[in-house]
């Protein structure tokens, strides 16, 4: 058994020297998998440990006995930014024209989805200066309720994920 290992080692080394690379994770980008694209590393890995033989087959079919070439890597799910296809997006001065169009119309509840949403400093502010000057305004104190609201969820949500 240990026969095999030294073997594998010495190929490992000779198949790195064959590719101009310094570690044996640099072998995996010239080792295709069934699934698509190079053998992952944690592979090589197990592969090592668990069938050295398999892996000296690889080795020296793919790298040893022909001309080693980079495996390109497996197609994978896009990461991160995800963009979504069904929202419209505006320019600010289209959104200020159909804000002003809102106005114009009355249309309170477009004027509310249209309209910058402010932070919980700036509504309780404004709200407060309106008590103050003995003005009501409903607009202020939704505002307000909204702000609160989407802050308490935010909060949620982050203690879930920090629970989890």
């Amino acid at each position: 058994m240990s026969s095999t290992k030294e073997e594998l080692e010495n190929l490992i080394n000779e198949a790195i020297k064959k590719v101009g690379g310094y570690k044996e994770n640099e072998l995996c980008k010239y080792l295709p998998v069934s699934t698509g694209g190079y053998m992952h590393h944690f592979t090589f890995r197990k592969m090592k440990k668990r069938d050295p033989k398999e892996l000296m087959g690889y080795i020296k079919k793919y790298i040893i006995n022909g001309s080693p070439s980079a495996v390109s890597p497996k197609k994978r799910a896009a990461r991160g930014s995800r963009k979504r296809r069904d929202q419209l997006i505006f320019s600010r001065n289209q959104l200020e024209r159909m804000l002003n169009i809102a106005k114009l119309a009355g249309d309170n509840e477009i004027i509310n989805i249209l309209s910058p949403k402010k932070s919980l400093a700036s509504a309780k502010r404004d709200l407060i200066n309106s008590i103050r000057q003995n003005r009501v305004e409903p607009e202020l104190w939704n505002a307000y309720v909204e702000c609160s609201n989407s802050m308490n969820s935010q909060m949620n949500q982050e203690s879930q994920l920090a629970n989890s």
